[in-house]
């Protein structure tokens, strides 16, 4: 069976992708949570993960004593392992697509990931407001963003953004959980979107147990003194 390693669901927005990506493809895997205690060499966290993967980070999935880390790379394994799926578009531009836009995330929009983290049980309208009024970087992201969401919508006629679930929904579903936490504005057809997203089986398990977690992790909360 695959096992998936993951860091606490709150706050882990990597390991949110592979997570929600098995659970709405239905594929059986055992989740093994290892709980962000500190990310220093002596930190239980790292000590756990650095016995599985030389990156020291999560996710990890573990395979038949295969041992695939990095979110897109197991996304790409879990895909040609389960074909049956079809956890990527069919179509090859549709395919190609969907890698690219995955493969920005995985390296880009960084204004908007470090302006606003991932932290689905918090509301923070405040700091969403300041952050969008105060960082360029963050306000061309949004616009990037919602662009990008807007014209593939529009394109494969939805309700996802390549007509059916694909990797690419649960690469994004983390930057969902960010535009709702810090309230950021989007338009209509973006926020539909959003919508659909959290309804998703795979996405509202992960989110149901990120808010069944209360724990509160200060090295992971930069707006917060407490839950």
């Amino acid at each position: 069976m695959l096992e998936l390693y993951i860091g606490n669901k709150n706050y882990s927005s990597w390991s949110m992708r592979p997570g929600v990506l098995l659970r709405q493809a239905g594929i059986e895997f055992k989740e093994v949570l290892v709980r962000f205690d500190g990310f220093s060499a002596d930190s239980v966290f790292k000590n756990k993960i650095l016995a599985l993967n030389p990156s020291g980070k999560v996710p990890v999935l573990v395979h038949d004593g295969l041992v695939v880390w990095d979110s897109l790379a197991i996304s790409e394994y879990v895909a040609e392992q389960f074909p049956e799926k079809k956890l990527w578009p069919q179509d090859r531009a549709a395919r190609a697509r969907a890698r690219s836009i995955c493969s920005d995330m995985h390296s880009g929009f960084m204004g908007l990931r470090s302006a606003c983290p991932m932290n689905i049980e918090a509301h923070l309208p405040e700091v969403g407001a300041l952050a969008l009024r105060d960082n360029a970087a963050l306000r061309a992201d949004l616009t990037r963003l919602c662009t990008l969401w807007s014209s593939l919508l529009a394109e494969h006629g939805g309700p996802l953004l390549f007509g059916d679930f694909s990797v690419a929904d649960a690469y994004f579903a983390p930057v969902v959980m960010r535009l709702k936490t810090y309230a950021l504005p989007v338009p209509a057809d973006v926020a539909a979107y959003m919508d659909r997203v959290c309804a998703l089986p795979g996405v509202k398990a992960w989110t149901d147990g990120a808010l069944a977690e209360q724990d509160f992790i200060p090295i992971e909360e930069p707006f917060r003194l407490h839950r």
